[in-house]
């Protein structure tokens, strides 16, 4: 996600933030616009879920959710009640959990309403993280369909590590996945993707899925040097995007271990949970 992008939601959910004795609070109806739901209806089924996910993690719903009745303006100038609910930020959070996290709102709103603190800088760090996070999981997924497509086109797990290797060299520009690991200082046994920039997973996820999309054609390609030609045609050809942007894959920096990001953004989840439960208990 885009720093401008980050920025522009941050000071669109700081404005729909209020405060009453010390405690913050989020008005449904506000929510449901900053996260792209259109109808109301939708968004109460969202609210359910969220109500239900927070009375099954041993928190108090009512302390988070309460209903009111809110005057809004209406487009002839008019005034009119309707129905709203107060929303603390654990309940925001949960809402945005139980939605759509691919849509970027959405995925905004899990790292806003996770940290307590509203400092632009931490909450940057924490979507990149989460943004990085998701394209390494979408990356092992299309890696396993992979796979499944090239075994049943008679291909063993042998050849598939080949096929691997094969891309990765593609995309590199002739540096083998070893190369690459020894270029980043990344030990043999963990996987590359893991310490990539989330511009190389994205790369990496593309070039399998093009070629997952081929190899399902009726005139597709055939046994390991047919699959593996295939594979590095398409990672050679996300590799030249790259290039017509600026991009070296190869000389990108390492980032932080994604398992290691993964288990922290984890724990940040938990110790909001607790504190969420320690202040209901005041």
């Amino acid at each position: 996600m885009k720093l401008e992008l980050i920025r522009t939601y941050f000071e669109e959910f700081n404005k729909c933030v209020y405060e009453a004795k010390g405690i913050e609070f989020w008005f449904a109806r506000d929510i449901q616009n900053l996260l792209g739901y259109s109808k109301w209806e939708n968004f109460l089924n969202v609210i359910e879920k969220a109500k239900e996910a927070c009375k099954n993690s041993g928190v108090n719903v009512e302390d988070n959710f309460a209903n009111t009745v809110r005057a809004v303006n209406m487009p002839n100038g008019g005034i009119k009640e309707v129905d709203d609910i107060f929303l603390t930020r654990y309940a925001c959070y949960l809402i945005a959990q139980n939605g759509d996290s691919t849509k970027e709102p959405i995925a905004f709103a899990m790292s806003y309403f996770a940290i307590q603190t509203r400092k632009q800088e931490i909450l940057e760090k924490r979507i990149n993280d989460f943004e990085r996070i998701q394209a390494r999981e979408k990356l092992s997924f299309s890696e396993k369909k992979l796979s499944g497509v090239v075994y049943e086109k008679g291909v063993d797990n042998t050849g598939f590590a080949v096929i691997r290797s094969k891309g990765d060299q593609a995309l590199f520009g002739g540096f083998t996945t070893n190369d690459m690991k020894n270029r980043l200082g990344i030990p043999k046994s963990r996987p590359l993707a893991d310490f990539l920039p989330t511009i190389t997973i994205k790369a990496k996820d593309f070039a399998n899925e093009i070629t997952i999309f081929n190899l399902k054609k009726d005139n597709a390609p055939t046994g390991l040097s047919g699959i593996s030609h295939e594979h590095e045609i398409n990672n050679r050809d996300v590799r030249n995007l790259l290039l017509q942007r600026g991009i070296h894959p190869e000389s990108l920096p390492a980032e932080e271990d994604a398992q290691k990001v993964k288990r922290k953004i984890q724990s940040e989840n938990k110790k909001l949970l607790k504190e969420t439960k320690k202040g209901n208990k005041k």
